[in-house]
């Protein structure tokens, strides 16, 4: 029976780096992590964790924001400014939504805040893991869904390249908001709703609850419409979810 499991462990393991300046925290975690199957790096400082994440390249970071030498924020940075595009889970006290949006602009793929539930925690790390593992890698749709080539007001978006535009000029949208755009034009003018978002875009099941999607939509809206208060394509629908208008 051994023998037989052992294969599927092989293949579950990853390299998870807890980047969290409070030995108990740390070390929980840590332990947590291992229970579940993956090989955990810790780093007790915004520094450390930056070199280890850039010298070790981990499968997914797990990072705290108020840490001595570099605080979060700068961690995440110097993360993205390297080329790092691994997933990062921000797990933090503070839960103000203006952290949350600063989080999401500097590349966070979720956000946690303290106190959290460990099983949740977990499921929120697999499911990033899951979509981050090269076979999901080439593109977030099936390619018989997929069109080419994506249009709605002044905004194109190629969605084999991965490259949206708009009034002609490159957009920079983060991995999550791009595969959210793009699950919204799977089916143009047709109601997606959260639930069905959460679990399509981060792999999470009906009985995790976030606010993800709403954050992510308002930084599309930013991004890409005239008026983001008055969004004219990426509409709300009132009590059921959002739907992308041309």
């Amino acid at each position: 029976m051994s023998t037989a499991v052992a294969p599927q462990l092989q293949v579950a393991v990853s390299r998870v780096l807890v980047v969290e300046d409070n030995p108990d925290l740390a070390y929980g975690l840590k332990n947590s992590l291992e229970i579940a199957g993956h090989e955990v790096l810790l780093a007790a400082d915004g520094r450390v964790g930056v070199t280890r994440a850039l010298a070790e390249r981990p499968d997914l970071v797990v990072l705290d924001l108020m840490l001595p030498e570099l605080d979060g924020f700068r961690v995440l940075k110097a993360l993205r400014d390297a080329g790092l595009d691994v997933p990062v889970l921000v797990l933090t006290a503070r839960g103000e939504e203006a952290d949350k949006v600063a989080g999401f602009r500097l590349g966070a793929d979720d956000y946690v805040t303290k106190p959290f539930g460990v099983l949740e925690l977990l499921a929120r790390i697999e499911a990033l893991l899951r979509r981050s593992r090269p076979a999901n890698a080439v593109s977030l749709l099936p390619l018989p869904e997929q069109r080419a080539l994506i249009q709605f007001g002044d905004v194109e978006v190629d969605a084999s390249a991965r490259h949206v535009r708009r009034a002609g000029e490159t957009v920079d949208l983060t991995p999550k908001e791009l595969d959210l755009l793009l699950a919204l034009a799977k089916r143009p003018g047709c109601v997606r709703g959260r639930g069905e978002l959460l679990s399509e875009v981060w792999g999470y099941g009906s009985d995790v609850m976030s606010r993800t999607v709403d954050t992510h939509i308002a930084e599309l809206r930013r991004k890409l419409e005239p008026d983001p208060a008055e969004p004219r394509h990426i509409v709300t629908v009132w009590k059921a979810g959002y739907r992308l208008e041309a």
